[in-house]
C-alpha cells in the first residue's frame, strides 16, 4: 500500500537535526532484549522534557521516516510478535497474552463475537484488547480483522447486504463502492480496523461452495465490481477517517478455478487444485488483482488455501499458493509493486507439506507478511508460530531482511490507519449501525441484484392482486442472508433485523395475501402464485457439491444440514407444483449462492423466474421489483446450467450450452 500519510511532513535541516538527536536517546538495537514498560515510559518522559518527540510518534513526520524509525528499535521478538495473528476466542480469558506475545493483530472469525452480540461490546472487546498492544515497551497498537464479507455480517444489527454473485448480477461497480463504504462505516464504529474483503475471485465452477463470494465467472466483471475497495479504504489519506477499513483482496489466486474432486481433505472442490496454463492463469486468476493493486491501491493480500499446478509442465507438482514464492513474492509484490501486506488464511500454512518449522519457513520465504495462527482446536496456534519463526531466523533459515520487509508492510498499514494517534474506536458513527439510510441502500441493491430469467408477461404483478405465497425460503430472513450472518456457516434459524421476502410482498401489496410454506393450504381463486425456493446456507467447503455436510450451529445439536446438490429438495419442487397448477399466474423466486437446477418438466409450469441471490436483510428490495416499484435491471454474473454435469459451463466454452446465458436477463418498466 502507498503510504497514505504525508501531510505536513517536516523538511529541511532542524528536522534532520531532531530526527537524529532523537534517534540518538533512545532504543535497543533491533537484537537488544526488551526492556520493561516502565523503563520505557521513564525514557519516553525524558525525551519529552528535553523537547523531542520519538520520531514514529509524530504524525507530522512521513510513514516511511516513522517505520523507519519504529522498526529500528525493534527486537527479534518484538518483530516476530507483529506478524502473528490470533483469534478473539484464544485471547479474551487471557488478553495479558497480547501483551506477553506483542502479538501484531487479533480476528474475530466466522461467528466469533462478544458475549453480547452489540456494537458497544464489539468496540468495548476491541478496545480492551488494544490496551493491552499499548502497554508494550514500544506501545504499538492491535489491528483487528474480520470478514465483513457482505456487510458485518457477524454483528447482529449490521446491515446485511447481498452477497457478491448478487452485487456482480446489478453490474454497478458504484454500488459496490456504496456498499463497501457502508461496511467500513458500520465495521470501523464496532472497533475492528481490518476487512478480509473482498474476494475478487472468477468463480468458474458452480459446484464450489463458495461461489457467492465471487462476483461472477468472467474476470473483467470481478475486476470492475473491485470498486469495492475504494468504499473500503476511501481515498488516499483517508484511512485513518472513523468511516474506513483496510480492505483485503482475497483469494490470491485461482480459488475459483480448481478442478473438482481435487479439494482439500473431505471438500471435492474447495481448496483444491488449480489445473491450467499460465497464460490461462493469468487471465482468469491474476487479472483482478492487476486493478485491485495498481487502481485501487488495496492495502492487504489474503493468499488462496488452494494449490496450482502448471499444466506445461505435466500435472502432478501442485504448489499451495501459501509456498508460491514465485506468485507472492515475483508477481504479487515485485512485478506488482503491490507494497501492502500480505495476510495468511486461517491456518493455512498447514497444508504446506513438511514439519512446522518447514511450512512456517516457506511461506515466510514466499512472501506472507502475517499469519492467521488460531488455535482451532489444535495444539498448535501463534505462540508455537512466534516460537518456530524466531528459531528459523536464528538458523538462518529465514533472512531478517525478510522479516523487516514484513513488519514494515504491518507497520506501514497502522500508520496509515492512523492507529498511534487513535488507537481506540471512534464510536461517533455507532448509531448508524443498521441505520435506515444504511438499508435503504441494500434495498436497493438487492433490487438491482434480482435477475429475471423467464416472463411470460407475468411481472410485475398489480398491487391490486390477490398473491399466495409458498416454498421454503419465503419468510427465512436466516436463508436469504446465507453464510458468513452471525455465525460462519450462517443458518435457516437465524432471526436478524430486516424483512424477509414475505415481509415484503405482504407490504406491497395490497390484495389478500396468503402464505402456506408447503402449499398445502388451498390457493384462493384468482390469487397469483409465489413460490420462494433454494438452497440453505453454507461456507466454502461445507457448500461444495457432494461435500461434507454441516449441523454444528448453537442449537443443531450436531443434526446434519441437508446435502448441497445444486438441486431443488422435493419439498419445493412439489410447492412449485402445486401452486403452478392452481394459481393465476406462478412466479418462482430462486434464493441461491448459484444457479440452482430448473428440470424442463418444471420449468415448463412457471410463468416467472426469477434468479433472487442471497439477498441479505432487505427482502423488501425483492418485492419492489415483483410489483414494478424499480424495474428488473439485473443480468446473470454465472451461466445458468441444465444440468450439474454440464459443471464446468462458462460463456466461451466451445460446447456452451447453457439453460440462460451469461449476461443473460430480461427487463422491465414501471
Amino acid at each position: 500500500m502507498r503510504s497514505h500519510r504525508q501531510r505536513g511532513a517536516i523538511g529541511g535541516a532542524s528536522a534532520l537535526a531532531g530526527l537524529l538527536c532523537a534517534t540518538l536517546l533512545v532504543a535497543p538495537a533491533s537484537n537488544a532484549a526488551p526492556t520493561s514498560a516502565s523503563t520505557t515510559a521513564s525514557a519516553n518522559d525524558a525525551l519529552t522534557r528535553s523537547g523531542h518527540a520519538l520520531p514514529y510518534k509524530n504524525p507530522r513526520l512521513a510513514t516511511k521516516t516513522r517505520v523507519a524509525d519504529l522498526l529500528a528499535r525493534m527486537t527479534l521478538a518484538e518483530k516476530v510478535g507483529q506478524m502473528a495473528q490470533a483469534e478473539r476466542a484464544d485471547v479474551a480469558s487471557n488478553p495479558g497474552q497480547i501483551a506477553e506475545l506483542g502479538l501484531g493483530s487479533v480476528l474475530s472469525g466466522g461467528g466469533s463475537t462478544p458475549a453480547e452480540n452489540t456494537p458497544e461490546a464489539w468496540a468495548d472487546t476491541v478496545d480492551a484488547f488494544q490496551e493491552q498492544a499499548l502497554s508494550t515497551r514500544l506501545g504499538i497498537p492491535l489491528l483487528y480483522g474480520v470478514d465483513a464479507v457482505h456487510g458485518h455480517g457477524n454483528l447482529n444489527g449490521a446491515t446485511v447486504f447481498p452477497h457478491n454473485i448478487g452485487l456482480g448480477a446489478t453490474r454497478d461497480p458504484k454500488l459496490a463502492e456504496r456498499i463497501g463504504h457502508i461496511t467500513a462505516e458500520e465495521t470501523r464504529a464496532s472497533g475492528p480496523q481490518w476487512n478480509f474483503a473482498p474476494c475478487i475471485c472468477v468463480a468458474r465452477d458452480d459446484r464450489w461452495g463458495r461461489t457467492y463470494e465471487s462476483f461472477g465467472e468472467s474476470p473483467k466483471l470481478a475486476a470492475q465490481m473491485a470498486q469495492m475497495i475504494e468504499g473500503l479504504q476511501g481515498d488516499k489519506g483517508e484511512l485513518d477517517d472513523p468511516d474506513r477499513v483496510l480492505a483485503t483482496a482475497k483469494h490470491f489466486a485461482g480459488d475459483g478455478f480448481t478442478t473438482f474432486g481435487t479439494g482439500e481433505g473431505d471438500y471435492t472442490i474447495d481448496q483444491g487444485i488449480t489445473q491450467a496454463s499460465r497464460a490461462e492463469f493469468k487471465k482468469l486468476a491474476l487479472s483482478p488483482y492487476v486493478t485491485a493493486i495498481k487502481k485501487h491501491d488495496v492495502g492487504s493480500v489474503m493468499p488462496s488455501f488452494s494449490s496450482v499446478d502448471w499444466t506445461e509442465d505435466g500435472l502432478g507438482n501442485p504448489l499451495k499458493m501459501h509456498a508460491h514464492e514465485e506468485l507472492v513474492t515475483g508477481w504479487l509484490k515485485e512485478k506488482q509493486g503491490f507494497d501492502g501486506l500480505v495476510i495468511s488464511d486461517w491456518r493455512a500454512i498447514h497444508q504446506i507439506p513438511g514439519t512446522y518449522a518447514e511450512q512456517v519457513a516457506i511461506s515466510v520465504n514466499a512472501g506472507v507478511d502475517m499469519f492467521m495462527e488460531p488455535f482451532s482446536g489444535d495444539t498448535v496456534g501463534y505462540p508455537q508460530f512466534i516460537e518456530t519463526l524466531t528459531a528459523a531466523v536464528e538458523d538462518g533459515a529465514v533472512p531478517m531482511a525478510r522479516i523487516d520487509d514484513a513488519v514494515s508492510r504491518i507497520l506501514t498499514a497502522k500508520f496509515d490507519l492512523g492507529l498511534f494517534e487513535k488507537p481506540f474506536t471512534d464510536r461517533r458513527n455507532i448509531d448508524e449501525i443498521g441505520s435506515a439510510a444504511h438499508r435503504r441502500v441494500a434495498r436497493e441493491a438487492v433490487a438491482k441484484s434480482q435477475v429475471l430469467l423467464r416472463n411470460r408477461h407475468t411481472l410485475p404483478l398489480s398491487g391490486r392482486d390477490d398473491v399466495y405465497v409458498a416454498g421454503s425460503k419465503a419468510d427465512s430472513i436466516g436463508d436469504q442472508a446465507g453464510g458468513w450472518t452471525i455465525t460462519w456457516q450462517g443458518n435457516s434459524t437465524h432471526q436478524i433485523p430486516g424483512d424477509t421476502i414475505l415481509d415484503g410482498i405482504e407490504s406491497a401489496a395490497r390484495g389478500e395475501v396468503t402464505h402456506s410454506p408447503d402449499a398445502s393450504a388451498p390457493v384462493p381463486a384468482g390469487a397469483h402464485g409465489v413460490v420462494v425456493v433454494g438452497e440453505h446456507p453454507y461456507a466454502e467447503g461445507f457448500g461444495d457439491v457432494g461435500g461434507p455436510r454441516w449441523g454444528y450451529d448453537p442449537g443443531e445439536n450436531g443434526v446434519q444440514r441437508p446435502a448441497l446438490t445444486m438441486h431443488l429438495s422435493d419439498a419445493d419442487t412439489a410447492a412449485i407444483e402445486t401452486v403452478c397448477a392452481a394459481a393465476a399466474t406462478c412466479t418462482v423466486l430462486v434464493v441461491s449462492g448459484r444457479p440452482m437446477i430448473i428440470p424442463p418438466e418444471l420449468l415448463g409450469q412457471i410463468d416467472a423466474l426469477v434468479a433472487s441471490w442471497l439477498p441479505g436483510s432487505e427482502g423488501k428490495g425483492v418485492a419492489d421489483v415483483l410489483f414494478g416499484k424499480r424495474p428488473f435491471t439485473g443480468k446473470l454474473p454465472v451461466t445458468w446450467p441444465r444440468t450439474v454435469d454440464q459443471e464446468p459451463i462458462n460463456i466461451g466454452d466451445s460446447d456452451y450450452d447453457p439453460l440462460f446465458a451469461y449476461g443473460h436477463g430480461l427487463k422491465t418498466h414501471r
